[in-house]
Order: C-alpha cells, then structure tokens, then sequence
C-alpha cells in the first residue's frame, strides 16, 4: 500500500476547540505532496469571540473571517479534499477535536476518519530536546516556514510523516503506526469499528 494521507492543521479564535478560523491540508499520495487548499473560516455563533492571545499567535481577526463559510458550509469541502484518506496532524488530538466540536457546535454530524499524529510518530523517530512542530519538522528538513499558517504547519506535518516512513521503511500508514508504536485512532466513529484493511 503506498504512503497516501492528508495533513491538516486548524487555527481557532479562541480556547474553544469549535473556533475554528483557518484550516490548510496537504494531499499526499506515495509519499509525493500532489495538492494544497487553505482557507479561512467564520467559526460557529457563540464560538466566533476573536481572543487578542490567539490574534497575536496567527494574525487571523474577526474582520477577516466576515465573508468567509461558516464551519457547516465549508466541512463538505474539506472532507472532499481529504477523501478517505488517513488525516496527520501534530498533536492530532487538538484537531480533531477541533473538528468533533465544531461539527457538534454547527449541528451536523462529525465525519469519520481514521487518524494518526506526527508528533506521537516525530517522538519515536528523533531524539530531540523539543518535539514542538518547528523542531520536528527541522529534523525532517523542512525549516523556515510560517509557524500557525495553517497551510505551512500542514506542510511541515506532512514533510514530518514523509520523512519517518523513508527512516522507517515504512509504505504505507499503517506501517508507520506499528513500526512507530503509534496509535492509528478514529474520530466519529468508535476506534474498534477502525478496518486496518481500508488503510
């Protein structure tokens, strides 16, 4: 099976996980970047309070996200772009929860992806002081890019896993997981429902 997944990687207004102001994914297939989307999006009512710590980390403001699709109008979108791919994300447990609480918030169902983290996987491929993504993604080669743009963080995640599976040996991302030790998990729907056999 070949090393096929997207990166993705959401900025939010505020400390509410369902905030999300800004999305950007890296389509990869064989271990090659073939596509790229950024966007930004207007967070669900009642989440959309632009925090000034969240502005000063990813410069996004509340005016910039005035014409922008709420959450329920651009998930189809995004899961159009990411397909049934693996999502990759470094410290995927934020995003996906980014995604299971702004699909609750926006009243529609929470899609259903399997899912593994860059940063479980960075933790057992290098032996470095920091595991936050600019020192990852500097030990995959990846460096100077535009920390939380989310495009650019999605980029730096994917060049992470790219990197793994080659000093792994790994073809696909079930193969990383286990060579890894990393947990392959699943968001909306239970992890035992996961079938090693779609992956």
């Amino acid at each position: 099976m070949p090393l096929d997944f997207t990166a993705i990687d959401f900025e939010t207004a505020n400390n509410s996980a369902a905030s999300a102001c800004s999305v950007g994914m890296i389509k990869v297939r064989d271990g090659e970047v073939v596509d790229a989307a950024y966007w930004l999006i207007k967070p669900p009512l009642g989440h959309d309070a632009f925090l000034e710590w969240n502005v000063r980390i990813h410069g996004i403001m509340a005016a910039d996200v005035v014409d922008a699709l709420l959450w329920s109008e651009q998930l189809p979108d995004l899961t159009s772009f990411a397909e049934n791919d693996v999502l990759v994300a470094h410290n995927a447990r934020f995003d996906m929860g980014v995604i299971d609480a702004a699909s609750r918030a926006s009243y529609v169902p929470t899609p259903s992806y399997a899912y593994l983290c860059s940063l479980q996987v960075a933790r057992k491929t290098y032996h470095l002081d920091s595991y936050r993504l600019p020192s990852a993604a500097m030990a995959a080669g990846f460096e100077d890019f535009e920390h939380h743009n989310a495009l650019a963080d999605a980029q730096a995640c994917a060049a992470i896993m790219v990197h793994a599976a080659r000093r792994h040996g790994a073809s696909s991302m079930l193969e990383l997981a286990e060579l890894t030790g990393s947990s392959m998990k699943r968001i909306g729907a239970p992890v035992d429902e996961l079938n090693s056999a779609t992956l």
